[in-house]
């Protein structure tokens, strides 16, 4: 069974869960018959999201129906069951749906799929705009699951194809700009950069100054911490997930004092943070990566969806600039062996410290990322990367193209972001063009990263916190940079012409 991000599954029953009943015989005599193995793969679907049953019938209320499934043993995997009896239309009326996404508590119903076997649920799963698996044979549950393979990746495909490149002529006309201000030329050295490649990621010049701000902190947990390289136990994670929600953590801070909103995703945590952290798990933490594979490819390539639709929506309600954060006990030896394996670095070389280890677990780290990294050198790219990576990271790499997919800049944070941008740029080229390095880590890979995607970065505060605190710190340099582009008065103002 894989994971997914769907929030539930609603299945119609006769010719889906169960075998269709003749319609000749009375309600008193029906009985239901599951189809094979129907009781066990319903059981295993619902530890990994919420089922539910929305079923046509004329003559029998929701409750009677449960009572027929009583001795089935399906009744313990469904959560709610509607008959079209207690809403009072039928399939292919979308309200049946309805009612069981609101007493459900659901809002989103791309996120909500339909399981069915006749037309009609087709055409009310269309109605709802809820997504539809048609099904034979009582395959209901295999074919859900085919349906989640089939769809990893498909959000992030799509971001991919419409990654750009920089507007050459904005950049042009930037930097013909910068020789016409009331400055030197170059005077304001790294500002006038990073003011024509903003110009150059919005295809105008000069650049509206990018005034609303939005940064995203990705949670994941990690399976090697069973392997002692951390101090923390997995439950900080959780913990801290949920203080950076509640506003008490250093990125919490740090965001409010440059003006940014701050969005807190779980995309890989053991436990639900619940409150105002949102919920996207595609998985309850990474395997092992010193023994497994830390993620399936299906895994990696939902991530990288969760990561693109909240750009993409993050840009939808108004942000101009994004900025990368994560939270993941664990996640710098992810980091670090995605980082030398895509850098073809010797892996334990670029191995650093994390939260603070003593020698012993760090000499189990070197040797275990070393190792890790070893076994994945036979493996394409994408399934190093699964092997390799966690939730966190690839939510990261995929919430990087989702913003150069709507031509807005993407300022990268330390170690963690740049290996989710080395992962977004090893499978979507040119998307490091529309990323600006917020500061230098002090952990080792992100020297090793930033000199492999050719980035320099705004700052050096020796910090290495991650959430996205020092990126965030860059916002107003970034803004300033536009600022001084756009509102600096010219030369032809004060009545000369442009520098010899």
């Amino acid at each position: 069974m894989v994971q997914h991000r769907l929030d539930a599954v609603l299945f119609d029953l006769g010719g889906t869960l169960i075998v269709e009943n003749d319609g000749s015989v009375p309600v008193g005599e029906l009985v239901a018959q599951p189809f094979p193995s129907a009781v066990e793969d319903l059981a295993e679907l619902a530890n990994l999201t919420r089922i539910g049953v929305v079923t046509n019938t004329t003559v029998m209320s929701g409750e009677v129906v449960r009572s027929l499934l009583e001795p089935t043993g399906l009744n313990q995997h469904i959560e709610l069951l509607i008959s079209s009896f207690d809403v009072g239309v039928h399939k292919p009326n979308p309200k049946p749906l309805q009612v069981a996404m609101q007493q459900m508590g659901l809002a989103d119903p791309a996120r909500v799929l339909y399981v069915g076997d006749r037309e009609t649920d087709r055409e009310a799963a269309s109605a709802a705009s809820m997504p539809y698996v048609h099904v034979t044979n009582g395959r209901a549950v295999d074919a859900v699951i085919e349906w989640v393979q089939a769809e990893a990746g498909s959000h992030f495909n799509e971001a991919m194809r419409a990654v750009g490149r920089l507007d050459s002529a904005s950049v042009s006309a930037a930097h013909n700009r910068q020789l016409m201000l009331t400055k030197p030329p170059g005077s304001l050295g790294r500002l006038e950069e990073i003011a024509a490649q903003v110009c150059g990621i919005a295809g105008d010049c000069p650049a509206t100054v990018p005034s609303s701000v939005a940064v995203a902190v990705f949670c994941g947990d990690h399976g090697v911490l069973d392997e002692g390289i951390s101090p923390w136990p997995q439950d900080v994670s959780c913990a801290m997930a949920t203080n950076i929600a509640n506003g008490g953590a250093a990125i919490s801070a740090l965001a409010r004092t440059v003006g940014a909103k701050v969005l807190v995703v779980d995309v890989g945590l053991a436990n639900r943070a619940g409150g105002a952290v949102v919920d996207r798990n595609v998985g309850r933490a990474t395997q092992n990566l010193a023994k497994l594979p830390a993620m399936t490819t299906t895994q990696l390539y939902q991530a990288l969806d969760v990561g693109v639709r909240v750009a993409q929506q993050l840009v939808d309600e108004g942000a101009h600039l994004l900025v990368t954060g994560e939270m993941g006990i664990g996640n710098t030896t992810a980091s670090a062996a995605t980082i030398a394996r895509l850098s073809s670095t010797d892996a334990a070389a670029i191995v650093g410290r994390g939260t603070g280890i003593d020698d012993t677990q760090y000499a189990r780290k070197v040797e275990l990322v070393v190792d890790a990294v070893a076994r994945s050198q036979h493996l394409g790219t994408p399934d190093a990367i699964a092997a390799l990576g966690g939730f966190e990271i690839a939510a990261l790499a995929g919430f990087i193209v989702g913003g150069a997919s709507r031509r807005v800049p993407v300022i990268i944070d330390g170690v963690i972001a740049l290996a989710a941008l080395m992962i977004a740029d090893a499978i979507a080229e040119g998307v490091r063009e529309f990323c600006i390095a917020g500061h230098l880590s002090t952990e080792p890979a992100a020297e090793v990263a930033l000199k492999h995607l050719n980035l320099v970065p705004v700052f050096d505060l020796q910090m290495r916190l991650g959430e996205g605190s020092g990126a965030v710190l860059a916002v107003p340099i970034i803004q300033a940079a536009c600022a001084a582009l756009a509102d600096m008065a010219t030369l032809a103002d004060l009545g000369f012409g442009p520098p010899n």
